[in-house]
């Protein structure tokens, strides 16, 4: 079997900046599952996954166009706080929760005011070139349900 749409994959991966720094594994833990086609995770680890086929080790560096996109300087607004939802002190690369209208999303704190805050509302990893090393786990297709719902379900999936 080789990962198609409608393919429920699992995978482990650890994530390096170009520095060569690790920023997370989920080695020592559950595989990552997600739904192949259904834009579960990001642009250019899906295309990377295309076609493999379970027992696979590789590793794929990408631009940050495929990955988290590109720093959006617009995305950099002053808040009055009473907007942002916190615990403890805010603070400088505090990650908060900002009340939109849309809901909830998070945002990092660049600098905290007694009134308001300066937030930065693109993701975190956005503008840094991304470089993966992934080991595929495992591959089944997926179910009607998981294929109606837009995700993968069960250990290491959504959970309804």
């Amino acid at each position: 079997m080789k990962i198609e749409s409608g393919t429920v994959v699992s995978f482990h991966y650890t994530l390096r900046n170009e520095a060569g720094d690790e920023l997370e594994s989920s080695r020592g833990s559950q595989p990552s599952v997600y739904l192949h086609g259904a834009n579960n995770i990001i642009r250019g680890l899906e295309k990377a996954m295309a076609g493999r086929e379970s027992g696979a080790v590789f590793t794929v560096s990408l631009a940050p166009e495929e990955a988290y996109g590109t720093h959006n300087p617009a995305r950099m607004q002053r808040v009055p706080v009473k907007h942002l939802a916190y615990r403890g002190k805010l603070e400088a690369g505090k990650v908060v929760q900002l009340n939109t209208a849309e809901g909830m999303r998070a945002v990092t704190v660049v600098k905290a005011g007694r009134h308001s805050a300066d937030i930065d509302g693109n993701h975190p990893l956005a503008g840094q070139t991304l470089t993966f090393d992934v080991e595929i786990t495992e591959l089944r297709p997926a179910t009607p349900e998981e294929i109606s719902h837009g995700h993968a379900h069960g250990p290491g999936g959504h959970h309804h």
